[in-house]
């Protein structure tokens, strides 16, 4: 993956990050990731509203507002289409010395053809509707996400499905779910403490747009045996099919053609 550009608190850098950041001793920090199409970061103000509630949630203090934007906006051209990355630390760890990195750096992200796989998985280490300070925060420590993957890869998967110790349905380790039963579409309410996910906020807006119902709720796995279809959402994927979730399969529904096709032409 070639790292297009790269600004460390606004200047152009190598992106070498100390050691002794809390980024690198704690995963101390918070994060976004948006796509830029031609030049343009999409849902700039979406993700800076959430770049900002995660930090507070941390206590950390972020550079002005529009200073990131600025950054973002500069390695959007740069990058032209694919990805931007804002990544936030708390500054050197306890008994260090240095500052604060905010880094912003943008890369080509390819989207895979073809609808993905999912491996059922319980998450043990997600919030899971329990109300704590973190909850719903874009925080950086996502080894256990990342390793739900790597499970997920290893059983043969593209992926991972998040489910609560009691098997409900929570969302993808870095994606949102959504599915259609009765030509209702479905997908996890965010009291269960999922990420607010902006590509899932607006795939919703375009669905009740369309006159799409559209009910949030809790749902435990066996609801998807009564799924005609099922996407994920995401920002580098946008809407996307998921052709299978363990023993379920799934075709390539006209629900999420019609919502993945009204997404492109809303970031277009």
């Amino acid at each position: 993956m070639n790292i297009t550009s790269i600004l460390i608190n606004g200047e152009k850098s190598d992106g070498m990050i100390p050691i002794t950041d809390s980024t690198v001793l704690r995963g101390d920090g918070c994060f976004e990731v948006l796509k830029s199409y031609a030049g343009k970061p999409f849902a700039l103000e979406e993700h800076l509203d959430r770049l900002e509630r995660g930090a507070s949630a941390l206590g950390i203090d972020l550079p002005d507002r529009e200073d990131i934007a600025s950054w973002v906006r500069r390695t959007s051209e740069e990058v032209g289409d694919g990805a931007v990355r804002v990544v936030v630390s708390r500054g050197p760890a306890q008994g260090f010395e240095g500052e604060q990195v905010v880094a912003v750096f943008g890369h080509p992200w390819s989207v895979p053809s073809g609808p993905t796989s999912l491996f059922p998985l319980v998450a043990p280490w997600h919030a899971a509707g329990v109300d704590w300070d973190l909850a719903g925060v874009k925080f950086l420590s996502y080894a256990p996400n990342m390793s739900a993957v790597r499970r997920a890869v290893a059983e043969g998967f593209d992926d991972a499905l998040l489910l609560t110790t009691e098997g409900l349905i929570l969302e993808g380790p870095r994606f949102a779910v959504a599915w259609v039963v009765d030509g209702v579409l479905e997908t996890t309410s965010l009291d269960l403490g999922i990420l607010d996910s902006i590509t899932r906020r607006f795939t919703l807006d375009l669905a009740r747009d369309a006159g799409i119902e559209v009910v949030e709720g809790v749902w435990p796995l066996a609801r998807l045996g009564e799924a005609s279809e099922m996407m994920a959402l995401s920002t580098i994927h946008e809407v996307h099919p998921v052709g299978k979730v363990g023993d379920l399969s799934f075709p390539e529904g006209p629900m999420t053609a019609q919502l993945a096709e009204e997404f492109s032409q809303l970031v277009g």
